[in-house]
């Protein structure tokens, strides 16, 4: 029996581990990946505080030592279900079973797809959600990037130190994304833009992307483009599909909670990019890991 069980370890996981364990709780944290969740798919963190640049697998690390230290266990699998009783939570992987008199949830959200033909018959020939992850293997390609916010124009920037060109393609007539990013992209001549317009569907060979059809919102005009590889940023989904029976998310699956990360379970608290917010960042991850640590450690001690 676990004092507190969290489901994840991104930085608003990491957190909540730090704060609960410091509040000497019996802690496990369970993943089923690497500590740090997306920002390891991140190359360079420009918004954090007390850092002028850090990469995320670094920044990673660093909230990860100290729940070494502190004795903080480490699980592995993928979570199936909660079961919601009363003074405990059983967590269900497909292998195994924990007891937790608390839950954190911060699994946080995945990529969104475009849903269009040829999306996933070139998953992974292709087509990826992760420039980080994926661009070196497209050296000397011209890309494009499908979005129009800071993680499309970001990682769009990224991309340039391989591509010959890469191009962001936005279904309206400006970016989304902070200033200094847009004046950054404006600034770099391997960028260019395709305004008003849609993917439609993306072609290739038996092997890779060889271009995308393109559909102008305005006019309806189609056009085919040559493009070796495509890359989607257009938005998160939560994820939370093991909490549904639960009643504790809207209707897009974001989980509800209240200014103490309090779940409408007793006990079960929700935390980062899996919560129903507005602004989804490291920094507010952490913010709200923070409040869901303390606020374990309260809820035992009330329930004790």
């Amino acid at each position: 029996m676990y004092d507190t069980l969290i489901i994840g370890s991104g930085p608003a996981g990491m957190t909540a581990a730090l704060y609960a364990a410091r509040s000497n709780l019996k802690v496990a944290v369970l993943e089923q990946g690497a500590p740090g969740g997306q920002m390891n798919n991140t190359s360079d963190i420009e918004n954090y505080p007390g850092f002028d640049v850090i990469s995320g697998p670094e920044l990673s690390m660093k909230m990860f030592e100290p729940l070494e230290k502190l004795g903080v266990e480490n699980l592995y699998g993928i979570v199936t279900a909660i079961e919601d009783r009363g003074d405990y939570k059983i967590v269900k992987t497909s292998d195994e079973s924990y007891q937790a008199k608390t839950v954190i949830i911060a699994t946080g959200a995945k990529h969104r797809q475009i849903g269009v033909a040829g999306e996933e018959d070139y998953s992974s020939r292709g087509v990826s959600y992760c420039a980080v992850c994926d661009g070196a293997f497209f050296r000397g390609q011209n890309l494009l990037v499908v979005g129009g916010g800071d993680s499309a124009v970001e990682e769009g920037l990224f991309l340039t130190r391989f591509a010959d060109s890469v191009t962001i393609i936005h279904r309206r007539d400006e970016l989304r994304a902070q200033k200094v990013l847009q004046e950054r992209a404006f600034a770099n001549d391997k960028v260019s833009f395709i305004w008003d317009s849609v993917v439609t569907e993306i072609k290739g060979d038996s092997n890779k992307v060889t271009s995308v059809d393109v559909k102008n919102v305005k006019n309806g005009q189609i056009s085919n483009h040559e493009f070796g590889g495509v890359f989607v940023y257009v938005g998160l989904d939560p994820v939370s599909d093991y909490v549904k029976n639960l009643g504790i998310t809207d209707e897009a699956g974001w989980i509800i909670t209240d200014e103490q990360m309090q779940t409408a379970c007793p006990g079960i608290f929700a935390v980062g990019d899996v919560r129903q917010k507005d602004l989804r960042q490291i920094t507010t991850a952490v913010g709200d890991g923070a409040t869901a640590g303390i606020q374990a450690y309260q809820y035992i001690a009330a329930h004790s």
